[in-house]
């Protein structure tokens, strides 16, 4: 059978020569690090999404951790967040030295609940970081709303959600005071290593970040700030500059095949048993286009761990997104929490796969996989 969670060669073949003749003009430039090819990079991601300025950095994962620098966030300070989410989420907060403060989520959008967030905000709490899991757009009405009252920053975890549009047709990373994108290679934009962009509205904001990510330098060898080593390489920018060309062509066809999923998954009655629980996109019929960029196709399943050894004898990209929650892992056992206390993440922990739902996935791969599935039922 054989149909992988994600296939690169098939999504980059096409743009075989548009990437090579990219590549090749980084190499006659010589200029392999930030430039003229970044800025161009970072007008367009900031027009994309609907924002006025983008800094280019070295990862999603240091996007965050320059916004949190660039907000001020350190010791002694609370940063609201989910327990749901890939690491970096949590990580770059405590890397900081301030403390991760953990809201469940909404067990149907699998974001951030915002009406649990004002009975953890306390006097120490500077900033809160919705995540936009998945490719949908957290509550961002009540969090800003909330945040407005409170006079705290908003941080859009926006690495698996780039084009996704908010119920009111505003685009992640617009809404909230710094927006945060990953482009490593398995997101709906993906360079050919790693590389991400903080996004932000504010001007002054803006160039503080600028100044972060090259040490805290401006001008050259001049230090006013301790920044760090944040910049996006040349050529991961000339490569996404090539692709961003094709980005909503590849989020139409994902949302295709989730569409097609949903009609085979019911056909096969999966969904009617029990076994399988489809996603169900909070913003689908609130009449923006890009409700749901699907990074992922996620599925509640019952007998998880078992459905997952099966479709990987099978040859059937499977992956479990996240298996256990940030208030459970060894590293925050300082924090004090224990089982039960965020149930609605730990049940999503529990339960949930992630199924193929790349642009370049044909009708057939699909039967494939939900056959695959409904043969483990039998």
């Amino acid at each position: 059978m054989g149909v992988p969670l994600l296939d690169l060669k098939a999504h980059h073949e096409p743009l075989h020569q548009e990437i090579m003749a990219a590549l090749e003009q980084t190499f006659r430039s010589q200029a392999f690090i930030l430039g003229p090819e970044v800025c161009k990079l970072e007008e367009r991601v900031a027009t994309y999404c609907q924002a006025k300025y983008g800094v280019g950095v070295s990862s999603g994962t240091d996007a965050l951790l320059l916004a949190l620098m660039a907000l001020g966030i350190g010791p002694g300070d609370e940063v609201i967040t989910t327990p749901y989410s890939f690491f970096a989420t949590a990580g770059a907060v405590a890397r900081l030295g301030a403390k991760p403060v953990f809201v469940d989520i909404d067990p149907t959008s699998y974001n951030l609940d915002p009406a649990k967030i004002e009975h953890a905000r306390t006097s120490k709490t500077k900033a809160i970081i919705p995540v936009h899991l998945y490719g949908q757009c957290a509550a961002m009405g009540p969090i800003m709303e909330l945040a407005k009252r409170h006079n705290l920053s908003v941080i859009e975890d926006a690495a698996q959600a780039i084009g996704a549009d908010y119920r009111d047709g505003r685009r992640a990373c617009s809404m909230g005071t710094v927006g945060c994108l990953s482009f490593f290679p398995s997101k709906n934009l993906g360079c050919l290593g790693d590389g991400g962009m903080a996004i932000t509205n504010d001007p002054d904001l803006a160039e503080r970040m600028r100044i972060l990510r090259v040490h805290g330098s401006k001008p050259k060898y001049y230090h006013k700030l301790i920044g760090g080593n944040f910049r996006l390489d040349t050529i991961q920018a000339a490569v996404l500059n090539v692709k961003l060309n094709y980005l909503d062509q590849w989020t139409k066809r994902r949302q295709e095949n989730a569409t097609h999923y949903e009609t085979l998954f019911q056909q096969s009655g999966l969904v009617q048993t029990g076994n399988v629980s489809l996603p169900k996109p909070v913003y689908r019929n609130s009449g923006v286009t890009h409700y749901h960029i699907y990074n992922q196709f996620i599925l509640r399943v019952k007998r998880r761990d078992d459905l997952v050894a099966y479709l990987k004898q099978k040859g059937v990209g499977v992956e479990i997104y996240y298996p256990v929650p940030f208030h459970l892992q060894e590293c925050f056992r300082s924090l004090g929490h224990k089982n039960g206390d965020f149930p609605e993440s730990e049940r999503a922990a529990n339960v949930t796969i992630a199924i193929p739902i790349y642009p370049e996935l044909t009708t057939a791969q699909q039967t494939d996989v939900v056959e695959a599935i409904a043969a483990f039922y039998r």
